[in-house]
Parts: structure tokens; C-alpha cells; sequence
């Protein structure tokens, strides 16, 4: 188990991505994930009230729902840990006080919860003066229906701002921060906001893990098809030189150590400075089982050299000074 940068959350090592739960997975399959999650010693799930407008006929808030009544027909909600988010929703767009204030009890709601452990502005909002957004957040959490906040798709520069202005106003602050990244996309990491999250002591967790499912190794030039609704997204690799480098790459380490290359590629991402846990979702348990054995799975320094230098981009900035600096109780 790792704790969440400075809050008391004991998360797992592995966070469930819930955009799955009522678009590619309906309300049984998605239990069978969640019970399959949770009988591992999974406790920290993902979600957004925007999960899954997306798909047909949906409005929002469907994974939400799928998750609180799941969580209602086990009796086990103070063993999991809930974060959710908010900005993103057609009609709830944007953090303005009035839209933060609403989308939280409608959370709260299909969540069937009285707290979310962990909220999100799920994106940043340059037309929202950040000290709005903060102390709506505050007035949330010092009501106890949130109990920390993070900052999703937020750049270095906006989190630091939006940190000083809660010390400088007595507001609650950011504990975490939550943007792509993975073994093929670390320009967008790799640079300011690495640099933030180690200044400030916050907790990273990495979002579209697998790239799009792309390091899952299911996807290959010349290969059989594949039948799943993110086949287009991760088939863009395949033209990739550096992406092929990267599969290489964990298909060695993954067939010497007896495991996927999904849980090489996701134990890569834990050891990376100030990564608490990579959000990864599955569409039934044994795509779940893929993953799982990331949590015991301890690369060596050879083999994260391997896998470092495979997706090493030729324009990245050298972070050799942050490396070794590793999120307080990290992942064992």
C-alpha cells in the first residue's frame, strides 16, 4: 500500500480507472471487475460524473451510479477510497463555485456516499479565478463531504499558482495531480509539473497508463484484430518507431519475469518520481488480472534503465536530478 503524498489515504498500488463502468462494461460486468479489484486488496477507484457521456444514450454519471450501488450491495464503502471529479459534465462544465457546489451533491448522490475521499477539478478553467474554485473546495471539505482535492490536467505553473493562493488564503490545497502519462507520452509530465509535484511534496497519478491499451502488447502491426472500443486510439502507435522500441522492450522483461507486459509497463510508472499509483481500467476481471501482479512486481535498475531509455524522447528534458526521488512510502 502507498500513502497518497501528505494525506492519510493508504491507497492500493494499482487505482481502478472507472470509465469503463456503464460504457464498455455493463452494471454486471463492472461488479465483476470491482469484486475481483477489491478481493486482490484493491481500495482506491477512479471515476468522474462526465464517465460515460460518451456512450450511447448515456447522460453522465453512469459509472458513478454503478459504483455506489455496488457498493452498497457489499456494505464495504469505508473500506474503499472514492475520487471523483468535477468539470467536465455537459451542463456542469467548468469550476465556478455555483457548478462545483452543485456536482458534488449530485456525486454524492449516485455515489450513495456521504464524502468523497478524493475531488477533482478534472480540468483546469482559465475563465475561473482559481480562488473561487479553492474556496468552493474548502467549503466542501470543511463540511466533511470532501476529504482532500486534486488537480486534473493542470500544467506546473497553474498548480503552483493555485498552491499559493491556498497558503496565502488559508484554503484547502492540492494534494495530488492527475495527467497522462506512460512509457511513449512523458513530455507532458517530464518537465514543470515533475518538477511542481517534487517541490511541493504532491502526489502524481498517471492517467491513460497503457496509452490508449497500446502497451498492453494486444495491439501488433500485422496481428489479428483486436475487438475492443479503444482498438483506434492505440492502433496510432503502431507507426510509432519509439512506441515499437517500448514493446520491444517489455515484451523481453515481461517474458523473463513470467508476467504481462501491462504490469511491467504499470510497476515502470510506480517507481517514477512522485507516482502514487497509475489509473488503469479493465473491462472484465481477467483483463484485471493482466495488471494486478504490477503490485508485487519490483524491476530491477537494469531493467528500468531498459525500459527508461526505450521511450526516452530525444527533446525530453534531463530529469536525472528528480530519478531517485520516489513518492513517501512508496510502492514495495
Amino acid at each position: 500500500m502507498t500513502v497518497l503524498g501528505s494525506t492519510s489515504l493508504d491507497v492500493f498500488a494499482l487505482c481502478l480507472g472507472g470509465n469503463v463502468f456503464g460504457w464498455s462494461a455493463n452494471e454486471a460486468e463492472s461488479f465483476a471487475v470491482l469484486d475481483a479489484y477489491a478481493a486482490a486488496g484493491g481500495n482506491f477507484i477512479d471515476t468522474a460524473d462526465v464517465y460515460s457521456t460518451w456512450a450511447p444514450g448515456n447522460v453522465g454519471g453512469e459509472s458513478e451510479a454503478i459504483i455506489g450501488r455496488w457498493m452498497a450491495a457489499r456494505g464495504n464503502r469505508d473500506e474503499m477510497i472514492i475520487a471523483t471529479k468535477v468539470g467536465q459534465l455537459p451542463g456542469a462544465e467548468g469550476l465556478s463555485g455555483a457548478v462545483i457546489a452543485r456536482a458534488a451533491e449530485a456525486s454524492l448522490d449516485r455515489l450513495q456516499t456521504d464524502r468523497i475521499d478524493l475531488y477533482w477539478a478534472h480540468i483546469d478553467d482559465p475563465t475561473t479565478p482559481q480562488e473561487e474554485t479553492l474556496v468552493a473546495f474548502d467549503t466542501l471539505v470543511r463540511a466533511g463531504k470532501v476529504r482532500y482535492i486534486g488537480a486534473s490536467q493542470h500544467t506546473g505553473p497553474r498548480l503552483t499558482c493555485a498552491l499559493q493562493i491556498s497558503a496565502r488564503e488559508n484554503l484547502v490545497a492540492y494534494v495530488a495531480v492527475q495527467q497522462e502519462y506512460n512509457l511513449i507520452t512523458r513530455e507532458i509530465y517530464e518537465g514543470e509539473l515533475m518538477a511542481a509535484c517534487v517541490e511541493q511534496g504532491i502526489a502524481f497519478l498517471p492517467f491513460w497508463s497503457l496509452a490508449r491499451g497500446f502497451l498492453t502488447g494486444k495491439y501488433r502491426a500485422g496481428g489479428p484484430p483486436v475487438q475492443s472500443v479503444r482498438a483506434g486510439a492505440a492502433a496510432e502507435y503502431l507507426d510509432d518507431a519509439q512506441a515499437i522500441a517500448v514493446l520491444v522492450a517489455l515484451d523481453e522483461i515481461a517474458r523473463a519475469r513470467g508476467t504481462t507486459a501491462s504490469a511491467v509497463a504499470l510497476a515502470w510508472l510506480a517507481t517514477r518520481p512522485m507516482v502514487a499509483a497509475p489509473i488503469a481500467s479493465a473491462r472484465t476481471a481477467e483483463q484485471l488480472s493482466e495488471l494486478l501482479s504490477m503490485a508485487d512486481l519490483a524491476l530491477s535498475p537494469q531493467e528500468l534503465d531498459r525500459l527508461t531509455s526505450a521511450g526516452q524522447q530525444a527533446d525530453l528534458p534531463s530529469i536525472a536530478g528528480l530519478e531517485t526521488v520516489i513518492a513517501p512510502d512508496s510502492v514495495t
